[in-house]
């Protein structure tokens, strides 16, 4: 069972997403999720703590291309067993 986060679009539609691992770069979180509990054939999301307050944690993507890469080169590493597309 993967620990999973709840993600509001611009609209205020809400999506809940499967966190398939967590790292910290250069100080920042970034999560990698995906829609699918079981990560068969799903796409995968990254996404970056922008804040918290008392009891919430905030989430965006990230719109940076290199820093994309970056990140999205971490978890190819730390998950190298899964076929990972982005």
């Amino acid at each position: 069972m993967f620990d999973t986060i709840t993600v509001y679009n611009d609209d205020g539609e809400e999506a809940e997403f499967y966190v398939l691992e967590q790292t910290q770069i250069n100080g920042s979180t970034y999560l990698l999720a995906t829609e699918d509990e079981y990560g068969d054939e799903a796409e995968a999301w990254v996404f970056k703590q922008v804040g918290t307050d008392e009891n919430e944690v905030y989430y965006e993507t990230i719109d940076d291309e290199d820093e994309l890469e970056a990140v999205a080169g971490v978890f190819e590493e730390l998950l190298e067993d899964y076929d990972i597309e982005l």
